[in-house]
C-alpha cells in the first residue's frame, strides 16, 4: 500500500518533492500545507490534493503515513526544526530537506527525539543517490580502490566580480550561510566514500568585491579533514567568486593504492583509472588506460526522484531507523563538520575534532541473523 504523505512548505522545492510523489507507486500525496495561502493554494490545485495553512490542521485531519518538510528560512534550515520536531510528536515519520538545521543543538535533538520515539528521520542529502556514486561505490566494494589514500572535493558556482549580485536578504546576508546551507552536500559524499571524519581544519574569505558591498558571506572556504579510517580529505566551495577550473560545478576526486575514480558533475560522469601493473612502464604522467562511464545526465533535478524513492523504499519494508538511507543521523554529521570548520576558522585555522554523533545501537527485532 502506498505511503501517505503531506508536504509542508510549497516553494520551488516543495513543488519538486510534490512531483516525486506523484510519479512514484510507494507514495499517495493527499495535502500539501503553507503559511503563505496562495502557494498551499496553487500547489494544491496544480497536484489535485487538499491545501492546509497549518501543519496542526493537517495532522488533524488527514491520515499521513509521514510528513515531508521543505521549508526554508535563514541559511536554507530555520524553519525545520518545528514543523519536523510537531510531526513526530504526532507519530508522524519525517522526511526534511537540507540542512536539516541551521542550528546544531535543534539538529542534534530532532535526531534524538526521533530516534526516542522509534520513527524515521530522514534527509535529502540526494546528491549520493546517483548512478555515477554507484559505480563508484562498486569500485569500492569489489576492491579495485584498495586503502584510502585521499580525497579531493569541488564544489562551486562559475562567477566573479562582473557577475556579482549582493543578496541583501537576511536570511542569507549572515558569515556563514554558505557554509551552513551547501557543504551539507559535498560533506554528505566524502562521508559516503570514506566514513566518519575526525579531524578538521578550515580557513575562509571574503573576497574584496564582497566587502565593498557590505556582505557579510564567508563565500570561499578551504576545509582539511582526516576521516576515520586514516583518509586524507580536502574540500574546496566557493559561490560564484571565481571561474571555475577543472571538473564542473561538482567533483569528487578518490584516490587509492590500486586505482582511483573521479565523478565529475555530480551524476554526469565518472573516470576510473587502475593502477599500473608490476613490469609495466609507462611515460611519465601516462598509466593504464581509464575506465569512462558517461551518463549523459545533466539535471540536477533527476537526484530528487531516486533520493525520495530511496525514503520510500526503507519506509516501506520498515528497516531499522538506524539503517536508514540519508538519515537524520547522517546529517547531523554533516553538520557537526560544518560546526567544526566553524569553529576552526573562529580560532585562526586550529585543528578542531567534531562533535561525537550518537552512538548506533541496533534493533535485536530487525537485524536478527
Amino acid at each position: 500500500m502506498a505511503l501517505k504523505v503531506g508536504i509542508v512548505g510549497m516553494g520551488g522545492i516543495g513543488n519538486l518533492h510534490a512531483s516525486c510523489y506523484k510519479n512514484d507507486a510507494l507514495a499517495e500525496l493527499v495535502a500539501v500545507c503553507d503559511v503563505v495561502r496562495e502557494k498551499a493554494d496553487k500547489a494544491a490545485e496544480k497536484f489535485g490534493v487538499k491545501a492546509y495553512y497549518s501543519l496542526r490542521d493537517m495532522l488533524a485531519n488527514e491520515e499521513l503515513d509521514f510528513v515531508d518538510v521543505t521549508t526554508s528560512g535563514y541559511e536554507n534550515g530555520s524553519w525545520h526544526y518545528e514543523p519536523a520536531m510537531e510531526a513526530l510528536a504526532a507519530g508522524k515519520h519525517v522526511l526534511c530537506e537540507k540542512p536539516l538545521s541551521n542550528d546544531i543543538a535543534e539538529a542534534r535533538e530532532m535526531v534524538r527525539y526521533a530516534a526516542a520515539r522509534q520513527l524515521y528521520l530522514g534527509c535529502n542529502l540526494n546528491h549520493y543517490f546517483t548512478p555515477t556514486a554507484e559505480k563508484a561505490m562498486q569500485y569500492i566494494n569489489e576492491g579495485r580502490v584498495g586503502e584510502m589514500i585521499y580525497l579531493l572535493f569541488k564544489m562551486g558556482f562559475h562567477g566573479g566580480e562582473e557577475t556579482y549580485k549582493f543578496n541583501k536578504s537576511p536570511r542569507f546576508n549572515q558569515p556563514y550561510a554558505h557554509m551552513k546551507a551547501f557543504l551539507t552536500h559535498p560533506f554528505s559524499v566524502m562521508r559516503f566514500f570514506c566514513g566518519d571524519i575526525t579531524h578538521v581544519q578550515c580557513f575562509a574569505k571574503r573576497p574584496g568585491f564582497r566587502q565593498s558591498a557590505g556582505d557579510l558571506l564567508l563565500s570561499v572556504n578551504s576545509v582539511h579533514v582526516q576521516f576515520a579510517n586514516g583518509t586524507i580529505g580536502y574540500l574546496l566551495s566557493q559561490r560564484g567568486d571565481c571561474v571555475w577550473g577543472l571538473g564542473g560545478w561538482w567533483s569528487c576526486e578518490l584516490a587509492g593504492t590500486k586505482g582511483t575514480f573521479c565523478i565529475e558533475n555530480c551524476l554526469e560522469k565518472l573516470t576510473y583509472w587502475p593502477a599500473p601493473k608490476p613490469g609495466v612502464k609507462y611515460p611519465l604522467g601516462e598509466g593504464p588506460e581509464p575506465e569512462v562511464t558517461n551518463t549523459g545526465l545533466k539535471d540536477f533535478n533527476l537526484t530528487f526522484p531516486t533520493r525520495i524513492h530511496a525514503f520510500l523504499e526503507d519506509v516501506t519494508n520498515k528497516v531499522s531507523p538506524e539503517l536508514l538511507r540519508s538519515s537524520g543521523r547522517d546529517a547531523l554529521a554533516t553538520l557537526e563538520y560544518i560546526q567544526a570548520a566553524i569553529d576552526s576558522y573562529e580560532n585562526g585555522g586550529a585543528l578542531v575534532r567534531p562533535h561525537p554523533l550518537p552512538p548506533i545501537h541496533g534493533d535485536p527485532l530487525t537485524e536478527r541473523i
